[in-house]
């Protein structure tokens, strides 16, 4: 059977590409060889943030003495945590399933792997069944990276070495976890099992956490963690995984054992190009990735990537975009996606919200900048939902143009207000411009406001 589109994959990027090219009049077929959502919303985004949430509620209740509030014989029941992230998860796969069977997008369950070209387009076969696509999206996303660290691989055989798939699954609250890696998910899994009384230590080869992150807010972040009991161990080498424990090397060379009940590896993801016949067409590769232009096209025409599986940008709301952009290039209507405006967070308590520059890349790029720096405090919603609160807000300018190139926020709320910013710079507004802009008052958002009259 010939098809205009197929797509292989049906996460973030696959699934919502299906729709938009169904709906654009294409007749599609996506290829997902477990659940529909992809990592993001079985494995990473949606169920982490369904326990976050949990552990937020029982934080407020534990620490309501300090807004007049006391309360007796709270507890998390972690089991019924992931029940109910379980049943969101479901609800929410059965809706993009709705949404493909309204967009009139076929959706094909198993492995498929591209076969080759032919006059019609390209080949890919599900099993023992061929299909045709006059074009080609790639969308099989990401996996997480698991070291070669001796010990890891027997670890995982046995469970006690968990990737963030597993970790989400665990009905069972670690009396002591050990987290490798400081980055978004390695926070987020750390920040919710402290929550529920977890004994946890972070271990981290660098000599920071958050990544790529603001460095200032990144540092605010961790001694808020550390405040509240999570061990942060910074340029440190994991150099095995016995039964028992983790051991570990600091940059001095003394060498560090830590006991653990599981162990969570969160040190990144690899494009999940391998055994899906990239090399059958010739696609282009970089270090794994698949390799696009601003287009999401790759070297081979009528075949595009979109998603992880590129490398360019690992995040659910990236690869929504960029598969709106391969859709509307492949019916007609040239896009181009631009990385630099797209938002991060990272979904701690507070939360570490970025778009943009920070001060670090935009110095290594020799912009001509400014950066306002504001304490939360300068928000009054900040002041009453947080008491003792140590947030911040920069707002970085462009001092040629008056623009605004980026800004970070660690307080409540950043996941939800990051994204003006990311307006502002999308419609390159001025600092004159953005003074005119009406914010509701009281909200935590008002601190863009605050920034910008500050000078």
């Amino acid at each position: 059977m010939t098809y205009d589109l197929i797509v292989l994959g049906g996460g973030p990027a696959g699934y919502l590409a299906s729709e938009r090219a169904g709906a654009a009049g294409m007749k599609v077929l996506c290829i997902e060889k477990a659940s529909l959502g992809g990592v993001c919303l079985n494995e990473g985004c949606v169920p982490t943030k369904t326990l976050l949430y949990s552990a937020k509620l029982y934080d407020g209740v534990m620490h309501g003495e300090k807004y007049g509030v006391t309360a007796e014989g709270a507890k998390v029941d972690h089991a019924k945590v992931v029940a109910r992230k379980n049943k969101t998860v479901k609800m929410l796969v059965s809706g993009i399933k709705t949404a493909l069977k309204t967009k009139g997008a076929e959706v094909v369950t198993g492995d498929g792997k591209i076969m080759g070209k032919c006059d019609e387009g390209f080949r890919v076969c599900v099993g023992d069944t061929e299909y045709t696509g006059k074009k080609l999206l790639i969308a099989t996303g990401s996996s997480a990276f698991v070291p070669p660290v001796p010990g890891a691989k027997e670890g995982m055989e046995k469970g006690k070495v968990l990737t963030n798939r597993e970790i989400l699954a665990l009905t069972e609250v670690p009396e002591k976890l050990v987290v490798v890696g400081g980055g978004v998910i390695g926070l987020e899994m750390a920040s919710y099992f402290n929550s529920i009384g977890s004994e946890v230590t972070v271990v981290e080869m660098l000599d920071h956490i958050a990544g790529e992150n603001d460095a200032e807010m990144g540092e605010i972040l961790r001694k808020n963690y550390e405040k509240k009991g999570i061990n942060f161990m910074l340029s440190v080498k994991v150099t095995e995984i016995t039964d028992t424990a983790v051991m570990c090397e600091t940059a001095e060379g003394e060498r560090k054992e830590l006991p653990y009940s599981y162990v969570l590896m969160s040190v990144g993801r690899r494009a999940n190009t391998q055994g899906i016949g990239v090399e059958e067409i010739g696609v282009e590769l970089n270090r794994g990735a698949i390799v696009t232009d601003e287009h999401m096209r790759t070297n081979i025409e009528g075949v595009y990537a979109a998603g992880d599986c590129n490398g360019k940008s690992m995040l659910a709301h990236t690869a929504y975009r960029e598969a709106e952009v391969a859709i509307n290039n492949m019916t007609g209507n040239e896009d181009v996606i631009d990385y630099t405006k797209i938002p991060s967070v990272i979904y701690t308590n507070p939360e570490l919200g970025s778009v943009g520059e920070t001060e670090k890349t935009a110095t290594a790029k020799g912009l001509d900048f400014r950066c306002v720096k504001l304490s939360m405090r300068f928000s009054g919603r900040y002041m009453a939902e947080n008491e003792g609160g140590d947030g911040i807000f920069k707002l970085l300018v462009d001092n040629k143009t008056q623009r605004v190139i980026g800004a970070q926020a660690l307080c409540n709320y950043a996941s939800e207000f990051i994204v003006s910013v990311g307006v502002m710079m999308e419609a390159q507004m001025t600092l004159e411009q953005i003074k005119k802009v009406v914010f509701p008052h009281p909200t935590v958002c008002e601190i863009i406001r605050e920034a910008v009259f500050a000078e």
